[in-house]
């Protein structure tokens, strides 16, 4: 027996989605094929704070071998003694990371890639997601070797739980001393949803084998393809072929959302902006990050949140599954959604022509009436009437460029690029911050209207004098960090000013009063 140790296998779940009955397949199944086995479990914090960490210990020896001795087997995980760490959510693998459970000479992490947010991510004022990127490289970085793939879709589509996902690439990635056939016996013996949860095992399974098969194959390079016609794949393969590689993923998931937002042509403009400021990323030797940065930032700003987009986003068929599914669990259960919607002066000014739209919200904020007058109204997005008046407002999307909202927002985001592209020229450390300030400016209605205030007081007050020279640039970069972090913590703008204030201390120079 000292010539042996147990396997450890670390499952950390989320509430909901079958943790302990993966645990249990896992333990009935070394339990019938005659194996000494342990488990125990730990549960998680509510309001998505932390996962229910399950712990598994197997002895890799039949007890029928060891003449009448058992092992000793641990009831906790050990820091760096995890052969197999398997996580529901990224972000749970990245805490096991960071607890010390994965070592890079030990521990196979299989990791899905979805993602539901925690507590602090939601809370945040600004984007306070955290990096896929680098939840992906700090894992791949301290694991043995990991197994990363959308776990929940596979779930979805074969309609399982995430548990049975996780156990069929626990099968593939063959470090138990457990056949499939066993394991699939578990399923069964345990009476519950077997159908569907060996389709989901099945489809874990194919995935983890399927993984191992391309790691043995090169890459095939791709092909480029010259095609004139205006057409999303056109436009990725543009993205592939004249962009740098840094902006490759941003880029190509701009084009597409974009696409869906509002056309091909929409897209087109995308790139036709993201040319200029990659000039200004070479010119600057910003190798790329500049360009990769106002990519990303620049997709979400030109899908701004209009009345269009909210309708979309009210009949979306993937909102009603997740509901159901997630929400509700129900499966051929009946279920209505209410949505109750609040929509100001401007919100319904937005598609009106801009000639119309300006004498009208110049009267409302004449009499007062702006951020105060509201229509509130409920609908029944599950019922006939109520999907059809949102599936009529999406269909308006047609005459999206006509609006006053669109052309608002075109002006906004040229005058944005315009001051990337000269700040560039003066500091690519300075771009970057400019870029991020588009991190203010999200949402609609007094959340829009707030955050593009904010914008704007930090252009007039900062950017601006920096580009005339009036603030040392290497201080302007500091100071434009400064101010949008304390505009992100407390939108209303009392940070903002306080921030600004000390600025002025600090440079000795008069900032310029709105």
């Amino acid at each position: 027996m000292t010539a042996q140790r147990p396997i450890t296998l670390l499952i950390a779940a989320l509430g909901g989605e079958g943790g302990g009955v993966l645990t249990n397949w896992l333990v009935n199944a070394a339990e019938d094929a005659g194996f000494p086995v342990q488990s125990t479990s730990i549960p998680g914090v509510a309001q998505r704070t932390g996962a229910t960490t399950y712990y598994i210990e197997i002895y890799p020896v039949q007890i029928a071998a060891l003449n009448g001795k058992r092992p000793v087997l641990a009831l906790t995980p050990g820091v760096g003694d995890i052969d197999i760490a398997v996580a529901s959510e990224l972000l749970e693998a990245g805490r096991a990371v960071a607890g010390g459970f994965v070592t890079p000479n030990r521990t196979h992490v299989i990791a899905s890639l979805s993602r539901f947010y925690a507590m602090d991510e939601k809370t945040a004022m600004g984007d306070g997601r955290f990096d896929t990127d680098k939840l992906i490289a700090v894992i791949n970085d301290n694991a043995h070797d990991a197994l990363l793939f959308d776990m929940a879709k596979l779930a979805a589509e074969a309609g399982s739980i995430i548990s049975a996902v996780m156990l069929g690439a626990i099968a593939g990635s063959h470090r138990l001393p457990l056949t499939v056939e066993q394991l699939e016996a578990a399923i069964r013996a345990d009476g519950k949803a077997v159908d569907s949860n060996l389709r989901g095992f099945r489809a874990g399974l194919e995935t983890a084998r399927a993984r191992s098969v391309e790691e043995t194959q090169p890459t095939p390079p791709l092909p480029v393809k010259k095609n004139a016609r205006l057409t999303l794949a056109g436009l990725e393969d543009e993205v592939m072929r004249d962009l740098p590689a840094a902006a490759h993923q941003f880029a190509i998931e701009g084009v597409r959302r974009l696409t869906a937002y509002q056309s091909v042509a929409y897209a087109r403009l995308y790139l036709d902006r993201l040319a200029a400021i990659a000039q200004a990323d070479a010119q600057s030797g910003a190798q790329g990050k500049l360009l990769k940065e106002t990519a990303r930032h620049l997709a979400v700003r030109m899908s701004f949140e209009d009345v269009v987009r909210v309708a979309q986003a009210k009949i979306e068929p993937s909102r009603m599954a997740r509901i159901a599914r997630d929400e509700l669990r129900v499966k051929d259960e009946p279920f209505s959604v209410h949505d109750f919607l609040k929509p100001g002066i401007e919100e319904l000014c937005q598609l009106l022509p801009p000639f119309l739209a300006r004498p009208i919200i110049r009267l409302a904020e004449r009499r007062g009436w702006l951020g105060k007058v509201y229509f509130g109204m409920e609908i029944n997005s599950t019922s006939v009437f109520g999907y059809l008046r949102f599936a009529t407002l999406a269909k308006l999307r047609a005459i999206r460029p006509y609006g006053y909202r669109y052309a608002l927002e075109q002006a906004q985001l040229t005058g944005w690029l315009a001051l990337i592209a000269e700040a560039a020229q003066r500091s690519p450390a300075f771009a970057l911050e400019v870029v991020e300030c588009a991190r203010l400016i999200k949402g609609y209605g007094d959340t829009y209207t707030r955050g593009l205030h904010n914008y704007q007081t930090i252009e007039t007050r900062i950017v601006r004098p920096a580009l005339a020279g009036d603030i040392p640039l290497a201080r302007a970069a500091d100071a434009v960090a400064s101010a949008r972090t304390a505009a992100l913590v407390d939108p209303e703008g009392e940070s903002l000013a306080r921030c600004l204030a000390e600025i002025e201390r600090q440079t000795h120079l008069p900032i310029a009063a709105e």
